[in-house]
């Protein structure tokens, strides 16, 4: 029997349940709305099935039916992406699309610049990115709704692997009048009574924690937030202190008030910026490539992402 449907109608299906609605498709597929709206009815049409449930000025939301096919739909759509990175190998070019994760904690400072090199170097390539904290990471990698992840050794699963490229120590965030702010470095003990922005995302809330567990101590918790751009405006704003990885890449919170940033001391365990893929994956020649730029590009970078000590007050 033959198909009566096309990949093209597949993307428009899957960008539709990603987003929830056919704007959000369009905008990821980057396609005009009225053709992502006729595809998806055409598709519907072909399969005689209802995939969505359309709620006025409230998006769509698959129908029990539709997220069957979703996942059926994103595999296929996997493996017409591996037929054409088949192809790239048997040539020698490195070509195809890249869906790449990162860490919402650093992914402003790393991706953008990381994915502007690497298409230079690599024209035929086209990169999207997707932002999401360490569990969202693992979810969207086994559902290969990305290729790879820019991410932290967190609390890895056995069924994905981890190339680590770049150690970090943990750095301590300070508004500039704070009372350990004159200190070249700063201990748990001298930290735990003082008020705490904790950066309470998954996987990373428990490693910040950790620290002071271990010293039989307990933080003081005064501001949780899971936004890195907020955390920096309440340190900055004399709300605490904050334990961060990656540095920013100025001593300004977005209000444009001045942080310090002072090593940690006592050994705390560094984490280790790699990158994450599914341990099942056959790695192509785009993924190689990535692999080699990155570690390339990060390496390079490896100075503005550690400590520059602030000058103490």
């Amino acid at each position: 029997m033959p198909l009566r449907f096309s990949l093209r109608q597949l993307q428009y299906f899957v960008a539709v349940g990603d987003t929830g609605s056919i704007a959000g498709a369009s905008q990821q597929v980057n396609v005009s709305s009225p053709s992502v709206s006729a595809g998806i009815s055409q598709l519907e049409e072909e399969l005689g099935v209802q995939l969505f449930v359309r709620h006025h000025a409230q998006g769509l939301t698959p129908t029990a039916a539709g997220l069957e096919i979703l996942g059926q739909a994103r595999l296929v759509l996997r493996q017409a992406g591996a037929i054409n990175d088949m192809a790239g190998d048997l040539s020698g070019s490195v070509r195809g699309s890249l869906a790449i994760g990162c860490l919402s904690t650093f992914a402003q400072i790393v991706v953008p610049g990381l994915r502007q090199s690497f298409v230079q170097d690599h024209p035929d390539v086209r990169t999207s990115q997707i932002e999401a904290d360490q569990s969202g990471l693992f979810s969207l990698q086994r559902q290969a709704r990305i290729d790879l992840a820019l991410t932290y050794d967190l609390d890895l699963p056995r069924d994905l692997t981890f190339i680590p490229i770049l150690e970090l120590p943990p750095l301590v965030a300070l508004y500039e009048t704070h009372p350990l702010a004159h200190l070249p470095e700063i201990s748990i003990i001298q930290l735990a009574p003082h008020p705490m922005v904790l950066l309470d995302l998954p996987h990373s809330a428990e490693y910040f924690m950790s620290f002071f567990t271990d010293h039989g101590l307990r933080a003081n918790i005064a501001e949780r937030t899971r936004d890195m751009a907020v955390m920096r405006g309440l340190v900055a704003n004399g709300f605490g202190y904050s334990i961060i990885n990656v540095r920013p890449q100025n001593d300004l919170s977005p209000d444009g008030k001045p942080i310090l940033y002072i090593p940690l001391s006592g050994g705390q365990r560094p984490l280790k910026l790699g990158i994450l893929t599914s341990a099942a994956s056959n790695h192509t020649q785009l993924h190689k490539a990535f692999f080699t730029h990155a570690q390339r590009w990060i390496d390079g970078y490896a100075e503005r992402l550690r400590l520059q000590p602030s000058a103490p007050g």
